[in-house]
């Protein structure tokens, strides 16, 4: 152990004899190409001359401090793709980002609002029309008028505590339609009514004409003839099909709205795509600490290196 001490303060007063040296004579002199710079750090001097001889203002270390990563194209694209705004987030352009989010936002929440809207004004007309359609209504005045002969079951129930809809052979009754829009006058019947509660139900009862006797204010004595039909459409009929425009617009401003979020979600793909390319070939900085030749040893300097990527 002592003799590791001697050693070590041997080394030592070598390695000040030049310092001293040099500062004792008022100049300091840069050490010539090629020559050994003795550093004062027993370590280097003694195990690593061979890697400390330099050319003056030579580089001989750089430690890279923060150079940047390039940004994936796909992965940027991607995250977009999923949540429009994330690949802007990913390639560092927060603007377009906040931008792209905010458009997602307010798309599905309009979405959800006209979408509601719709369903609120279905609900109404569906239950307006529960309480003043009546399929058996509507049965009776094609029966009455239908000619040619035949006849149909399509009445099942005389009981008028059931509802309408449950009093009914729905076969037998599109049978009827059919046979009646074959008859002469009888081509205003041009579709054949759909099951309660089927969306199409609702929507053709308060669509064409042919189904105006099954209001509750319709006038029973009017004959078939569509013109006389077209002409004395009954006020309910008329108020039922204004409600069931209104929750069509509803939707269609929704889906509207839903088609905006869907693009959102493409352009902002694309954009990503492009941010992260603009991204890598724009200018950075490397924040380095670069190590040269002084005096008596080296000395570290900070450095800041430009370079663009192309």
């Amino acid at each position: 152990m002592i003799q590791r001490i001697l050693l070590l303060v041997v080394i030592a007063a070598a390695c000040a004899g030049p310092a001293f040296a040099a500062a004792g004579s008022g100049s300091v002199r840069p050490p010539a190409p090629d020559s050994l710079v003795l550093t004062g750090n027993p370590y280097v001097d003694l195990l690593g001359l061979e890697r400390m001889r330099v050319a003056p203002m030579q580089d001989s270390l750089e430690k890279n401090l923060g150079e940047p990563a390039r940004k994936s194209v796909w992965l940027a694209s991607g995250l977009s793709i999923v949540l429009p705004g994330a690949g802007q987030f990913y390639a560092k352009s927060y603007w377009k980002s906040a931008l792209f989010l905010a458009i997602e936002a307010t798309a599905w929440t309009l979405a959800a609002v006209y979408d509601g809207k719709g369903d609120e004004k279905t609900d109404f007309f569906e239950g307006l029309a529960d309480q003043n359609w009546s399929v058996v209504r509507y049965g009776q005045y094609t029966e009455q008028h239908l000619t040619g002969g035949r006849t149909f079951n399509w009445l099942v129930s005389n009981d008028a505590a059931l509802p309408p809809w449950d009093r009914v052979d729905w076969g037998e009754l599109n049978n009827m339609e059919r046979a009646f829009s074959a008859q002469p006058g009888g081509g205003f019947y041009s579709h054949t009514l759909p099951r309660r509660p089927e969306q199409q139900y609702y929507e053709l009862i308060g669509k064409y004409t042919q189904y105006n006797q099954g209001w509750n204010d319709a006038d029973p004595t009017l004959p078939p003839d569509y013109s006389v039909l077209n002409a004395n459409l009954t006020p309910t009929f008329l108020h039922y099909s204004q409600l069931r425009g209104e929750a069509n617009d509803y939707y269609s401003v929704a889906k509207t709205f839903v088609t905006v979020a869907i693009v959102n979600h493409v352009i902002s793909a694309i954009d990503a795509a492009l941010t992260a390319s603009s991204y890598n070939r724009n200018l950075h900085a490397e924040a380095l600490i670069r190590t040269f030749p002084a005096p008596g040893g080296f000395t570290q300097v900070p450095a800041l290196k430009l370079h663009y990527n192309f």
